[in-house]
């Protein structure tokens, strides 16, 4: 009796805790990126190069610092989240909850990848620009293909955050409902595997490059880019909706 109420009482602990950090990281994460993108890039387009490139120097190091560990806690926190969690169990999965729950994780890791292993990357070579420009030096040519690729990447990954959101706060409010069967559950994530795929790799430039063809138009403004996200997050409830 003893061990069970202290696994009881070890397990809601880490659960609360878990989920406290996932917030916290989670609206510092997303917090930033939505600075990235509707304040940052429209603001250093003004900018004269001089600025432009003394904040480069000093202030996107420091914000980028921040926004990629965060990502990190948030997924970090996220999978402690499920450790604790008895219920997200292979069952719990199948239902209405643990689908919008599953969505949100997909587009999230999705989302990680994109900061680690795109944007951050790209944003170095952006970084050491500035710092060979300050220093003199003629500019790398590396620095505009880099710092487009970046730019695709966040704008994919605010465009995956508003179904994201959605997806992952409202999951346990959702009924649990029947589980539908597994050619319907199929389906649902044929679906949504292949718009993520799809958007994905638009966004890796694997569909035509980086260049400002339509297929990127959605990504080329951030309101183009809020206003497609709701698109997604749209379809994605329905298709749910009809499925579960």
């Amino acid at each position: 009796m003893l061990l069970a109420g202290l696994e009881l009482f070890t397990r809601q602990g880490g659960i609360i805790l878990a989920r406290w950090g996932h917030y916290l990281a989670g609206i510092t994460w997303i917090g930033l990126l939505y600075y990235f993108n509707f304040v940052q890039t429209p603001a250093f387009a003004e900018f004269d190069p001089a600025a432009r490139t003394e904040a480069f120097r000093k202030l996107v190091p420091r914000a980028l610092w921040w926004f990629r560990y965060a990502a990190l806690l948030t997924v970090l926190t996220g999978l402690l989240i499920l450790g604790f969690q008895k219920q997200f169990d292979a069952d719990y999965m199948k239902t209405a909850q643990g689908a919008a729950i599953s969505t949100g994780i997909l587009l999230a890791l999705i989302m990680f990848t994109n900061v680690w292993a795109v944007i951050w990357p790209n944003q170095k070579i952006l970084i050491a620009n500035a710092e060979r420009v300050a220093g003199g030096a003629e500019p790398d040519p590396a620095a505009a293909p880099a710092g487009r690729k970046a730019l695709l990447a966040s704008r994919t990954n605010t465009f995956f955050s508003i179904p994201v959101i959605f997806f992952m706060g409202a999951a346990s409010h959702f009924p649990l409902n029947g589980t539908p069967t597994g050619g319907k559950r199929g389906l649902y994530w044929l679906v949504v595997i292949v718009l993520a795929a799809v958007f994905e790799l638009n966004a890796l430039g694997r569909l035509g490059g980086y260049g400002q063809d339509p297929p990127r138009k959605y990504l080329e403004t951030h309101k183009n880019t809020i206003i497609a996200g709701f698109v997604l997050w749209a379809a994605l409830y329905l298709l749910w909706d009809l499925i579960f």
